[in-house]
């Protein structure tokens, strides 16, 4: 990952802990992550992990792509790696009360990713491209060959996995209803309370 990258998702992180009132230990304790961890986040000494991202997101109560710099259509996005997924941010849209990030992921095999639940009323949307994924709610999952689309609600515990031992290529869409805190916010990750409170 960009060291760049690493440091405007530091900064972005700090600025949101702010926003909403939080110290460092408070967030680190919420979140479940080490004090340190958060830290080294923060300052951008340390690459975020997609875990780590999700577990600070959902405790700020916004969505990953909140966390992230900006998609510039004229460079590659950069890749955020997890244990068993690697996701890339490719654009964040509004249609009709409705708002949605768009990734690019890849889920290796062998390995389990449990998410935890997202915002209320939170909805994912996976095309698979190549491989086949297990994914969806943590007690019935679901079978997604390439070729072929699903859906699932993502307020509850869900999981991604692969059903056939070859690493999956795919798109996931995350769907957030009604009003959404703001998606994203310039590179100079300047940003005022409206644009993160709903």
């Amino acid at each position: 990952m960009a060291k760049l990258f690493a440091v405007e998702v530091g900064q972005r992180v700090r600025k949101l802990r702010r926003l909403h009132g939080l110290s460092l230990s408070e967030l680190a304790q919420r979140a479940s992550i080490g004090k340190a961890t958060l830290s080294g986040l923060e300052t951008g000494t340390r690459n975020p992990t997609l875990e780590t991202l999700y577990a600070i997101s959902t405790q700020l109560n916004l969505p990953l792509a909140v966390l992230l710099a900006d998609p510039d259509p004229t460079e590659r996005p950069e890749e955020i790696h997890g244990t068993a997924i690697s996701a890339t941010l490719l654009e964040t849209f509004s249609d009709h009360g409705v708002t949605s990030e768009l990734y690019r992921i890849r889920i290796r095999p062998g390995i389990t990713q449990v998410s935890p639940p997202h915002q209320r009323g939170v909805t994912e949307h996976l095309t698979v491209f190549a491989g086949s994924a297990r994914v969806g709610p943590a007690q019935k999952p679901i079978v997604v060959p390439a070729g072929t689309h699903a859906h699932w609600p993502a307020d509850i515990p869900h999981i991604y996995t692969t059903d056939n031992g070859v690493e999956v290529h795919a798109s996931l869409t995350i769907r957030h209803r009604g009003r959404v805190a703001a998606m994203t916010f310039p590179p100079s990750t300047s940003l005022d309370m409206q644009e993160v409170v709903s």
